[in-house]
């Protein structure tokens, strides 16, 4: 059984693949706890994985499935992953923190470490290999992610409710890409666009 957060189709709204359509399957509960973070982690529905995938394929199709939290690994193994693949034929994404091995037969993984920040630090970095790096930026030292080996660099402001800090770390986030031009920014459209 999976604690799951909600299932829904909508737009990727981060990173790479912004814009693209996507099902997202959400689960409960994280390892780190972050000040900024915007998921309700006891809120969920226990779920088996045939209802997971009867959920997942009651949405329209999409080129993008993406497993997101809370921190998904905590919960998913390649079986899980697997049964994913061959029931969709969909390329699985996994949005992660990095403080946990990740399944092997992930397609696309972007790595989201909260390192250095509030709550952030409950639990070690363990991945340095992802396909994009996409961090929320709050002023942190970059350099603590060279070693990170990544086809992609976001840096991503972090956002609050208050629209004044929303702009404040919106124009830090700006400036730190224009001093560090290996980093791409990557803004919440999903946010913009008043979507999930």
């Amino acid at each position: 059984m999976w604690r799951v957060n909600e299932i829904f189709h909508s737009l990727q709204g981060e990173g790479y693949h912004t814009g693209m359509a996507a099902v997202f399957v959400r689960l409960s509960g994280c390892n780190l706890r972050c000040d900024f973070c915007d998921t309700q982690h006891e809120a969920g529905t226990l779920m088996t994985l045939p209802q997971v995938m009867d959920a997942v394929l009651r949405l329209p199709p999409t080129p993008l499935l993406v497993l997101t939290g809370g921190e998904p690994s905590l919960f998913i193994d390649e079986a899980f992953v697997a049964t994913l693949k061959q029931a969709t034929d969909r390329q699985v994404c996994i949005e992660s923190n990095g403080t946990r091995q990740l399944p092997g037969n992930i397609d696309w993984v972007t790595l989201s470490p909260k390192c250095g920040l509030p709550g952030g630090d409950v639990a070690p970095l363990v991945v340095n290999r992802c396909d994009e790096l996409k961090v929320v930026y709050c002023g942190q030292d970059l350099a603590q992610y060279d070693h990170i080996d990544s086809r992609y660099r976001y840096l991503q402001p972090c956002w609050s409710p208050d629209g004044e800090q929303t702009r404040r770390s919106l124009d830090a986030t700006v400036a730190a890409v224009l001093a560090h031009p290996q980093w791409r920014l990557s803004l919440q459209t999903h946010r913009v666009l008043g979507i999930r």
